[in-house]
């Protein structure tokens, strides 16, 4: 129920980021909810619209000819959301679910602090209270940032006050509790002032209140033009609840499927599809929430949906809701995503893998509103990239009897086998008895693949009676390794 109250105005605004009416919302974060409790893998996961996967939607929409919040670029949305979720079904059923490490770290690193950057420039206007009206003609939402920057004569000085008091119940309001419903209070607070006052800004708008009616009657003549948007959609979108599941499984020491988690989500996107709503995929926030409110098992899913569920008759109240409270909801959910400092220090580790990051990124924020390309130019850069800079384990200069190994090129799926085959290789073939050490002061980033591949290695070193350690691990790496039993030094 903690988490229902979080989501409950999150969909409302994450449906704006996504170009559909906010009621469509609330659909996207009911029955799906329901559907993914069933078959999910991790207890905690909370499932539903979120930032990055909303941003997508816009963005492979955007090649369609329908206008925003329209009929058609409504069943547009809930067809993609379908196809989203047959591709992860097919993945998961196949047992694929490393798949979602086709893309490399550095990308991921890119990709996501391009997109954040991305999500703020389109949500800033209505957070300033920037009537739409006068804002630039351009698909490119940085653009109009900028504009809405350089005019504080268009800005309404209640909207701003509304936005910086909700980012700051957002930001603040754990320093209280780590269970303080700062969206809630915001949104609580927005209505009485909204309803007193008679706000003459933006607000929601009406919205239909009832249960969504199912159907398969989408525009299935589209199937071509989505599919691959669809595809990038089923990847990208599945890489942070992934992550996120298999840490809260590392932390509890027990077994996570993703495999498993890719069918759930799966069911989960067909739901939201024939339910008339958009793509859904995994929130950290709202999982953090849900773990630290005492959830045990997936069924906290299904409480979560089924209180959406009952939420809808009633809707129609939100109707006074200031916009400015949705953008900054937005705004302040997805400041984590924006890791300069991160990108600038990708640089000290790897030029070259710190020149992927980076070219991902400035791809992303040049696409939009079809960001889903930066993706592809990513994976395209990281193809160049493993056929230009193979990579391979080199032996360094250590005390007699020990072994030092040193990790150049770029990690990612496809030298995860290498990584663990080079590893035992050099364990097995040096004859020497005293410690191993694996440096990686030249990787910028791990994930869960391949921080089994060095546990592996750390298991054959054991095997041979013989100490094992990595040294200088990127960002972030050293909790994943921690977790595996790998000793970091």
């Amino acid at each position: 129920m903690s988490v229902a109250l979080v989501l409950i105005p999150q969909s409302l605004a994450y449906a704006g980021l996504a170009g559909v009416p906010p009621y469509v919302g609330l659909f996207a974060a009911a029955f799906p909810l329901v559907a993914f409790a069933l078959l999910a893998s991790s207890p905690y996961l909370q499932t539903g619209p979120v930032a990055l996967t909303s941003l997508l939607t816009a963005g492979v929409l955007a090649s369609t000819d329908a206008a925003l919040e329209s009929d058609d670029y409504i069943a547009a949305a809930a067809l993609l959301a379908v196809l989203v979720g047959v591709v992860r079904l097919v993945l998961g059923l196949v047992r694929f679910g490393s798949v979602v490490y086709l893309m490399a770290e550095p990308v991921m690193i890119g990709f996501t602090s391009g997109a954040g950057v991305v999500i703020l420039s389109s949500q800033l206007p209505k957070a300033l209270g920037v009537d739409p009206g006068v804002l630039p003609d351009t698909d490119n939402p940085l653009g109009r940032a900028v504009w809405a920057l350089l005019h504080p004569g268009e800005w309404e000085l209640t909207a701003v006050v509304i936005s910086a008091v909700t980012l700051a119940l957002m930001l603040r309001g754990r320093r209280i509790h780590h269970l303080f419903p700062g969206v809630l209070v915001a949104v609580v607070l927005a209505l009485v002032f909204s309803s007193l006052t008679d706000y003459d800004g933006e607000v929601v708008g009406q919205i239909e209140a009832g249960l969504p009616a199912w159907t398969l009657d989408l525009p299935w003549d589209s199937v071509g033009a989505l599919v691959v948007g669809a595809v990038v959609i089923a990847l990208v979108g599945f890489a942070e609840p992934s992550s996120i599941a298999r840490t809260f499984a590392n932390d509890d020491q027990s077994r996570w499927s993703s495999s498993r988690e890719f069918v759930a989500s799966g069911l989960a996107n067909v739901v939201s599809g024939v339910t008339g709503a958009f793509p859904v995929g995994g929130s950290f926030s709202r999982s953090s929430i849900n773990r630290f409110a005492g959830a045990r098992t997936r069924w906290s899913g299904l409480i979560t949906g089924l209180v959406v569920v009952a939420f809808l008759p009633f809707a129609g109240s939100l109707r006074t809701l200031p916009q400015a409270v949705l953008g900054a909801i937005v705004v302040g959910a997805v400041l984590g995503l924006v890791k300069p400092v991160r990108l600038v220090r990708l640089g000290r580790r790897s030029p070259w893998q710190a020149g992927l990051a980076w070219a991902t990124w400035v791809a992303t924020l040049l696409t939009p509103p079809n960001v889903e390309r930066a993706v592809v130019v990513g994976i395209g850069l990281t193809l160049v990239f493993h056929v230009t800079r193979r990579f391979r384990l080199e032996r360094s200069d250590a005390p007699a009897g020990e072994l030092h190994l040193t990790a150049r090129g770029l990690l990612w799926i496809a030298t995860v086998g290498r990584l663990r085959e080079d590893l035992q290789r050099a364990i097995e073939g040096d004859g020497g008895d005293g410690p191993v050490t694996l440096d990686l002061a030249r990787t910028t980033a791990i994930d869960a693949a391949i921080a089994q591949s060095i546990a592996e290695g750390a298991r054959a070193a054991a095997a041979a009676d013989r100490a094992f350690r990595v040294v200088h691990p990127p960002e972030g790496g050293r909790a994943l390794l921690t977790n595996v039993g790998v000793e970091v030094a």
